[in-house]
C-alpha cells in the first residue's frame, strides 16, 4: 500500500491528522507531490516531517522559496517571503537550517516507478502545469498530458481531487464513492491537498493506493488553530485563514 499527499503548505495540524491516519493503515510507503511550503504558518515543521516520505516532489512553492516566486499573487508572494525568512530562523543549529534548503534545493521534479509517474503539476511541465476537471473539454491539452504518461501519473497542484480518464472524463471522489478500481487504461489521479482543500471539503485529503485501488481519504483536523496561527502573522494574508474553514 502507498499513501500519496500533496500541497501541505505549512499546515502542520493537517499533516499531522493525516499522517496519523496513515498509520493506521497497512502503508509500506508514503510520497509526497510538493508544495511542502507556501500559504501556511509552519513551513519548518511540515519540511522535517515530508523528510521522512520514500519521495517528496518539487512543487512552485517550493521552487518559489529556494529560488524566486514568478506568477505568484501579491499573497501568495508575500507567503513565499515569509516562509523563506522562517525557513532561517529559529533553528537549533546551521547545520539543522541547511538541511533544510538542502532538502528543498534537491527535490526532484518527477518520479517514476513501475509504470507510475509522480509529478506535482502535469507529465507536460511537473512543477507548474495545471490540470483542471473543465480540461476534459480542451482535447489537445488533455490528449497531449495523455501522451506522457506510460500507465498511472498521480499528481497535485489544483488542490481539486478527482480522476481522469483518457476518455476525457473526470470524477470527483464524491462521484467515485471515494474508490476507483484502475484497470490498466492510463489513468491521472489528483491526489488534493492535505493544507489548503479547494473543493468545498475543509477536511485534509490524500490517496491510497495498493496497486489496484485508488481510495481518497478526508481526514479532519484542528482547523481552527491552523487559521489562528496564520491570523497572528502579520505577512500573511487573513484570506488564507479564512479559506481554510471554507475548503475554498
Amino acid at each position: 500500500m502507498k499513501a500519496f499527499i500533496s500541497d501541505i503548505h505549512g499546515n502542520l495540524e493537517a499533516l499531522q491528522a493525516v499522517l496519523e491516519d496513515i498509520g493506521k493503515h497497512n502503508v509500506e510507503a508514503t510520497f509526497c507531490l510538493g508544495d511542502t511550503v507556501g500559504y501556511g504558518p509552519n513551513p519548518r515543521e511540515c519540511v522535517d516531517l515530508v523528510m521522512k516520505c520514500k519521495v517528496c516532489l518539487l512543487g512552485n512553492h517550493d521552487q518559489a522559496a529556494v529560488f524566486d516566486p514568478s506568477n505568484f499573487n501579491e499573497a501568495a508572494q508575500r507567503a513565499i517571503f515569509w516562509t523563506r525568512a522562517q525557513l532561517e530562523a529559529n533553528a537549533p543549529s546551521r547545520q539543522a537550517m541547511q538541511r533544510r534548503w538542502d532538502f528543498l534545493g534537491e527535490l526532484p521534479r518527477t518520479y517514476r516507478e513501475e509504470g507510475l509517474l509522480f509529478v506535482h503539476g502535469s507529465p507536460r511541465n511537473p512543477v507548474n502545469e495545471y490540470i483542471f476537471p473543465e480540461d476534459v473539454y480542451r482535447p489537445r491539452k488533455i490528449d497531449a498530458i495523455f501522451g506522457l504518461v506510460e500507465r498511472y501519473c498521480f499528481q497535485g497542484h489544483t488542490h481539486l481531487p478527482g480522476v481522469f480518464t483518457e476518455a476525457r472524463e473526470f470524477f470527483s471522489p464524491e462521484e467515485l464513492g471515494y474508490v476507483h478500481a484502475m484497470d490498466g487504461r492510463k489513468t491521472l489521479c489528483n491526489v488534493g491537498s492535505v493544507g489548503q482543500p479547494r473543493d468545498g471539503d475543509w477536511r485534509a485529503c490524500y490517496v491510497l493506493f495498493d496497486g489496484e485501488t485508488i481510495q481518497y481519504r478526508r481526514v479532519e483536523y484542528d482547523v481552527e488553530t491552523t487559521i489562528a496561527k496564520i491570523k497572528d502573522v502579520p505577512e500573511l494574508d487573513d484570506f488564507l485563514a479564512e479559506r481554510l474553514r471554507q475548503g475554498r
